[in-house]
């Protein structure tokens, strides 16, 4: 059984907190451009400070290689933290060094202590154990509080609860779980919606769904591969070739519970005169023709995904319905969050899994007309898919030894 926040003793004055964050967010211009991963670590920081612990912080940002990189520090996200959370937040570089030792004693009560990217370390990634018993010697305490990085085996987030106790699962993370465990038994109808681009990352969900759900929506470019798998011409479309069986088997076991979309935003390209000309049209997908790239669902399928949503009692949401970075192809991902959304306002309980769809839902401007937005994709299918995370089944084991 996973320890959260409180299981945790009561006395925790003075005791250093060393909080495992997931703080990978977008930087534009040296400044934080979407502040959502820093907002939703502020509960447990705040529950931290109250009891007069002091946090000290770890994330990774970007993927720097195991190199310091001056575009991808942690020093603009100390700024925005101490903003949100009305204190004091210090910065230190390096993360894993004695300077780092040293700032993480001198805290005073209500400070904060955030350390530079782990992954400027080559043995973050690694799971390098003697990166992990350097990074524990900056708490008396551990926590993760990183859904997003739960399916990591990584140095700070399965090597250093193995060192320190105890160590806990912050609420960040016992709230993702908690919503997450109700999808393996939710209410009826459940219908869920899966776009992307790669079979490879969801064969297992799939197949699970597949079985366990009323109802499947497919869009993305994994609709081409589910469309070549039945022998459809998908033109110049973006297809996992090595996944054709699979899709066929998951295909067979959904039977026609799994609805791919009848029509599609295609991409023209033609080329005349020297010059290669583009034009956007909505087609039936069985009018998708060599030349022709199938980058959304088409109006057709817009509307039969939004009624397939109403009167849904359950929905789970995974991956964009197409290219919606592109304006031209942005319609079909809208579509469905607007569903979402509606189907919410009826009594549904719905998910948004992370990634692309959480941004798209917030780009639409929806964050709060759905049940919940996972903080991480990746860790969210794993869960689903396993019931178990690296970065959970470190605590686990901790507790038991």
């Amino acid at each position: 059984m996973t320890r959260f926040l409180s299981a945790l003793p009561a006395d925790l004055a003075g005791k250093r907190a060393l909080v495992r964050v997931d703080y990978n967010v977008p930087l534009d211009a040296g400044q934080v451009a979407d502040a959502t991963r820093i907002e939703a670590s502020l509960p447990t920081l705040r529950w931290l400070l109250r009891r007069d612990a002091r946090p000290v912080l770890l994330s990774h940002l970007g993927r720097p290689g195991g190199r310091p990189d001056p575009g991808l520090s942690l020093s603009p996200v100390a700024s925005a933290l101490a903003g949100l959370l009305g204190t004091e937040v210090r910065f230190f570089a390096p993360c894993d060094g004695e300077g780092a030792v040293r700032a993480s004693r001198a805290l005073k009560p209500g400070q904060v202590l955030l350390a530079e990217n782990t992954r400027f370390l080559p043995g973050e990634t690694a799971n390098d154990a003697a990166l992990a018993r350097r990074l524990a010697r900056l708490g008396d305490l551990f926590v993760n509080d990183a859904f997003g990085t739960l399916h990591r085996a990584h140095a700070s987030t399965t090597g250093v609860p193995a060192l320190l106790r105890p160590a806990a699962a912050g609420l960040l993370v016992e709230r993702e779980l908690k919503t997450l465990s109700a999808l393996a038994q939710p209410r009826r109808p459940f219908v869920v919606a899966f776009g992307g681009a790669k079979i490879g990352d969801k064969i297992e969900l799939l197949r699970r769904f597949a079985e366990r759900a009323d109802l499947i929506l497919v869009g993305g470019a994994l609709a081409n591969t589910f469309l070549r798998a039945q022998g459809v011409e998908t033109g110049a479309s973006l297809v996992e070739e090595s996944a054709l069986d699979i899709a066929r088997s998951i295909l067979s076991a959904g039977g026609d519970r799994i609805r791919l979309p009848t029509d599609a935003m295609v991409l023209v390209r033609a080329d005349g005169e020297g010059k290669r000309a583009e034009s956007v049209r909505s087609v039936g997908v069985d009018a998708i023709r060599p030349g022709m790239t199938a980058l959304d669902i088409g109006p057709e399928s817009r509307v039969r995904y939004a009624e397939a949503l109403r009167g849904c009692a359950a929905f789970f949401w995974n991956g964009p319905m197409g290219l919606f970075e592109d304006p031209r192809f942005a319609a079909g991902t809208f579509a469905l969050a607007e569903a979402g959304a509606a189907a919410t306002a009826e009594g549904a309980f719905t998910v948004i899994g992370g990634g692309d769809s959480a941004a798209a839902v917030r780009r639409a401007d929806l964050s709060d007309r759905v049940s919940h937005i996972c903080t991480g994709g990746g860790a969210a299918l794993e869960y689903l898919s396993s019931g178990r995370l690296p970065g959970l089944d470190a605590l686990i084991e901790r507790r038991r030894s």
